[in-house]
């Protein structure tokens, strides 16, 4: 049962994200259902009585041979139009409303088609069941009501059964879509999925902005703020990748701390989560550092717009604790003097990422969206900066999903020996024991 119920809960999550597909076939579906609705109106009934005897031991009896075939084929010879017996079976109903007491109702496109239905039957069976050919034995029978007056069903009523039914099966068409188009789609969505695909833990899972031109990526530096629990898991971040002092009381730089956030060219959004990391530092008074890194060659443009926000104005911002800039292949003065924090945004290629032309920093990050990268894509990365003696020390998470309640930290979440990290964001620092 818990496996059933696992398996439930998954196809539930994949119904949730494709939404959109499944809410199209919703939406086909009652659009059809609504469509058959208007060309099958609701047909007219009519309703003949038949009074039994007395001495009727069991009307339920009575009421199957009312409905069987010799009953039915023989009325078939008085109605007009004609109609074939299966057709006249499904549009007549027979049920006993009293022990001697017989309702005989019929539909039928019109009133008269109905009426004659209904009588049609109601008399073929008060002469088939007098004769000594009834199955039941000879019952004197009687039509105590012809059928004279017949109702229409609501339209409104026949259009919400007939939308509702299509909606049901839109959804569920929708649902078996979404299922299949999942079942070949290798793209990590999950935080535990994402951290294992790699055996790094997450630190941080926030939503990100997705600036299209550069006066939005300027927008965002100037004006990014997260939310209280989005800001505490980004400061904790920063504690867990061993940032040094922030703020020390002589007012030296200390030794300085860079991370590079490394993403995929493929991955959009997960390129502004190294600009928010750094706008946020900058918010807590850290002088910090923001560095667009060299661009690969199969890259793109994924980083084109943002690299011309910070190089039109590599100025000063968030109150002088933020200084942006642009670092080109082969420049060994990318480093910010000042800067207690140096934050270096890293596009790769999704197909051959070269990580030896990325620069090197004291900590990596490897920046994800939610459903964007394959765990083939992670581990190339992992294996192209392992090449080159470093390692990827935490991920950050961009725009994770709403229904996800997994974590990604696995066992193995341990800062790295050695780092120094304050205990609050004060300039107050603790050393790790090895």
């Amino acid at each position: 049962m818990s496996e059933q119920a696992l398996d439930l809960r998954r196809s539930m999550k994949v119904v949730r994200r494709h939404k959109i597909l499944v809410g199209a076939f919703v939406a086909l579906g009652i659009l059809a259902g609504a469509s058959y609705a208007v060309l099958k109106p609701p047909m007219v009934t009519s309703e003949a009585l038949v009074g039994l005897p007395p001495t009727t031991k069991d009307a339920s009896t009575q009421v199957v041979i009312a409905g069987s075939n010799p009953v039915l084929s023989a009325a078939l010879r008085t109605l007009h139009p004609a109609v074939p017996l299966l057709t006249l079976r499904d549009r007549v109903q027979v049920k006993s409303l009293t022990p001697n007491l017989l309702s005989i109702s019929a539909q039928g496109k019109t009133a008269t088609e109905a009426e004659g239905a209904a009588n049609a039957v109601a008399k073929s069976y008060v002469a088939y069941v007098k004769t000594s050919n009834s199955a039941a034995g000879t019952v004197q029978a009687r039509v105590l009501a012809l059928a004279t007056t017949a109702t229409k069903g609501s339209l409104v009523t026949h259009l919400l059964l007939f939308g509702a039914l299509g909606a049901l099966a839109g959804f569920l068409v929708g649902a078996v879509v979404a299922l299949a188009i999942n079942r070949g789609d290798r793209r990590l969505r999950e935080r535990d999925e994402i951290a294992n695909a790699i055996g790094v833990p997450v630190l941080a899972s926030i939503p990100v902005h997705h600036p299209s031109d550069a006066g939005r990526w300027s927008k965002l530096i100037e004006e990014y703020e997260p939310s209280t629990v989005h800001a505490w898991q980004l400061r904790t971040a920063l504690r867990y990748l061993g940032q040094p002092e922030l703020m020390s009381p002589n007012g030296s730089n200390g030794d300085g701390f860079s991370v590079t956030v490394l993403s995929l060219s493929s991955d959009r959004g997960a390129l502004a989560l190294g600009p928010q990391l750094a706008v946020f530092a900058a918010s807590l008074g850290i002088p910090t550092a923001l560095v667009i890194g060299p661009q690969q060659d199969d890259e793109g443009n994924a980083s084109a717009a943002l690299r011309t926000a910070c190089a039109a104005q590599p100025s000063l911002r968030r109150s002088g604790q933020l200084l942006v800039s642009v670092a080109d292949r082969g420049d060994m003065a990318w480093r910010q003097p000042g800067a207690k924090l140096t934050v270096v945004v890293t596009v790769v290629g999704g197909r051959t990422p070269r990580v030896a032309d990325t620069l090197p920093t004291s900590a990596t990050v490897l920046g994800v969206s939610a459903g964007a990268a394959t765990a083939v894509q992670l581990a190339g990365v992992a294996v192209g900066i392992a090449d080159e003696g470093r390692q990827i020390d935490g991920i950050l998470v961009a725009d994770p999903e709403p229904a996800d309640q997994t974590t990604g930290r696995i066992p193995q979440l341990a800062r790295p020996a050695g780092r120094r990290t304050p205990t609050r964001l004060t300039g107050m620092t603790t050393e790790i024991r090895r």
